[in-house]
């Protein structure tokens, strides 16, 4: 591999150039905007310092250009992680494509769809989402579509090679999977709040002690298979599904209204204690650490 392009050097690109140096690859990293590019390397060591502990020590070659060209030109992968703006992806693919005909263009999105993006590109069969989880160089899952399954095997593949765990999404979805479950999950919580059954922090509280300790092990179907005993799923569905069907109707959706938002944000505002944002992400990435210790033994690396 030449090396791996990453377009856009915010949070997102950042952290993705650390965990691609920290498996030893060569990266070339490109943002329009100049005070970006000036801190970036300093921005991509501090997340580097934080792989080291799951063994992840190589020193991949990290260069900052000043245009898009040097970034593309040759690469062998192009990860895209511009705003969230579809003209402005659109306009980068255009670029992009006039640059470098062969890579596969890797979008970082969240919030659009493939389809969305594709429009107007010579190829579209070279793009293919890819988002990330944040922080991706900490937390393993991508989620891969694209068109074809030489591109999506291509992708999966690659991400796979660097630690991520990936996954295949088989159809197009606003928000892709996992932000439709988190999305899900924070409607009923959010509405728990507005109807006075709980506050913020103990909503919080009961997710972190009790259901999200067991989601970090296993997913939402395999906790429910084991809550049906030695029958699994099959014997949950049939004596327990009519209750759990009960309990989806009673799930409410809420407004984000003025008295709403008002709760939310004085609870979160007690919940945090006065630590600031960098506080409370420093606390995050290191449990988040800790847990990937656990889940996934350090890499050992051959002398």
């Amino acid at each position: 591999m030449s090396h791996i392009a990453i377009i856009g050097g915010g949070l997102i690109g950042a952290s993705w150039v650390a965990l691609f140096l920290a498996h030893g690859a060569s990266v070339v990293a490109w943002d329009p905007i100049a005070a970006m590019r000036q801190s970036f390397a300093k921005r991509t060591e501090a997340m580097r310092r934080q792989l080291r502990p799951l063994g992840l020590k190589a020193k991949g070659e990290l260069r900052v250009v000043a245009t898009l060209a040097e970034a593309v030109q040759g690469a062998a992968w192009i990860q895209e992680n511009a705003p969230e703006q579809i003209p402005l992806k659109r306009a980068l693919y255009a670029e992009i494509e006039a640059l470098n005909g062969k890579a596969l263009i890797a979008s970082s999105t969240s919030s659009f769809q493939w389809s969305e993006l594709a429009a107007g590109m010579q190829r579209p069969n070279r793009l293919v989402v890819a988002h990330p989880f944040n922080p991706p160089h900490l937390v393993p899952l991508v989620e891969i579509y694209g068109r074809t399954k030489a591109a999506v095997d291509q992708a999966f593949a690659f991400y796979e090679g660097f630690g991520k765990a990936p996954i295949r999404i088989r159809r197009e979805a606003a928000g892709h999977v996992a932000n439709r479950l988190a999305s899900a999950l924070w409607r009923e919580a959010v509405n728990i709040v507005a109807e006075g059954i709980a506050d913020v922090a103990d909503v919080d509280k009961a997710l972190v002690e009790g259901p999200g300790l067991r989601w970090a092990i296993q997913g939402a179907h395999m906790t429910y298979h084991l809550g049906g005993g030695s029958g699994g799923l099959k014997h949950y569905l049939e004596h327990l599904g009519q209750s759990q069907e009960k309990r989806w109707r009673s799930l409410g959706s809420p407004r984000l209204d003025a008295a709403t938002k008002r709760k939310l944000v004085q609870g979160i505002a007690k919940e945090s204690q006065g630590r600031s944002i960098e506080q409370l992400a420093a606390e995050r990435d290191a449990m988040l650490l800790a847990l990937l210790k656990l889940k996934r033994p350090p890499v050992k690396r051959q002398k």
